[in-house]
């Protein structure tokens, strides 16, 4: 499965509006979907449900035991087909939020044309799903460098987890996906209780707020774009995004110089795609705390990930460590901000005691 994206009976579980993603899988539409045209399209109109879990073979010569409390949490389409892969285990009080339960979080949006589907999926067996939600405007960094305004919702169906919502943006030139942490401003993370409707409800009352936060971000952008960054500079910045390990933490002295290796070549893809990555080299962008995160989104994006046997593309930079490192990159640079405009000019020099 390309970016472990689920398919089924050879139908990938995706659907894209505009031009085909790089995965080149799944339904293209022309127009904006419905929450409901966006199920159909993607195949997501199945549903899931809780099944008790017994241990054991049941049987003339043997005897199953009803595991106390545990669930599998499995698709009907494979339940009826008697595919009993379970997506998931979950407590007696886990409530399900089907597909088209969490897809109509966004439909008021949509309805009001203030936001378009612009993808969803489902990854691994449907055991976690999706919805990318367009924003109307963009945010202009500096010159033609252009980032549009995205929310990303998932749905897990794996038996943990919760319903999560966040910012991601989406710089043009080079397709970054600009993971943000809601460390400020509105988060939504929605557990599956029996609430979970509702809760949906009052989320969506607060959509509001989204704008103003993506207002502060544009502001933040900016401000990137506005710092130059030196050799030392850069070199702290990389240093913590990208950090040399804590020989401690190993306890074998291979394994630590394998991790410490993997920082190096971290650190000098990013620096390599600070000065050569897609858009870096526009006036106002050069040499820029801004060209810096765009080197580490661009490296986690279209490198470090999409090569890797042993990572799923689109679930590592969406979901996964590659999101991690880029919200961390996000949290860093702004930090830095914070230093810059105190005046504090030990920001750049503290973690560097070691680096040349």
């Amino acid at each position: 499965m390309s970016g472990n994206i689920s398919t089924r009976n050879g139908i990938s579980e995706v659907m894209v509006v505009g031009e085909p993603a790089w995965h080149r899988l799944g339904t293209v539409l022309d127009r904006p979907a419905t929450a409901e045209q966006a199920i159909k399209a993607a195949h997501l109109d199945w549903s899931v449900t809780k099944q008790p879990v017994f241990i054991g073979k049941p049987g003339l010569f043997g005897e199953s035991h009803r595991y106390l409390d545990s669930y599998a949490i499995v698709r009907d389409d494979d339940w009826r087909n008697r595919k009993l892969t379970a997506l998931g285990f979950a407590a007696e009080d886990y409530t399900p939020l089907q597909n088209r339960e969490a897809f109509s979080f966004f439909d008021p949006i949509v309805g009001q044309n203030a936001a378009i589907y612009h993808t969803a999926g489902a990854l691994g067996d449907g055991e976690l799903i999706w919805i990318l939600a367009k924003l109307p405007d963009c945010i202009r960094v500096v010159g033609d460098d252009i980032t549009e305004k995205y929310l990303l919702l998932s749905n897990s169906h794996g038996g943990s987890g919760a319903v999560e919502i966040k910012f991601t943006p989406i710089r043009v030139v080079c397709q970054n996906t600009l993971a943000l942490a809601m460390l400020e401003g509105p988060s939504f993370h929605i557990a599956h209780t029996k609430d979970v409707k509702e809760r949906l409800m009052i989320a969506a009352n607060i959509l509001s707020a989204v704008n103003a936060r993506y207002g502060e971000i544009e502001c933040v952008f900016k401000e990137m774009a506005s710092v130059q960054l030196g050799k030392r500079e850069l070199q702290w910045y990389l240093h913590q995004v990208f950090p040399d390990p804590n020989r401690a933490d190993f306890g074998h002295e291979d394994s630590y110089e394998q991790a410490l290796q993997s920082a190096r070549t971290d650190r000098a893809a990013a620096e390599y795609f600070f000065r050569e990555g897609k858009g870096n080299e526009q006036r106002g962008v050069e040499g820029t705390l801004w060209a810096a995160y765009n080197g580490v989104a661009e490296y986690v994006d279209h490198y470090k990930y999409a090569k890797a046997s042993t990572h799923r593309h689109l679930q590592a930079i969406w979901f996964g460590m590659g999101s991690s490192i880029k919200e961390h990159a996000y949290t860093v640079a702004a930090a830095s901000l914070t230093g810059l405009r105190k005046a504090d000019s030990s920001l750049w020099q503290e973690p560097l005691a070691n680096v040349g």
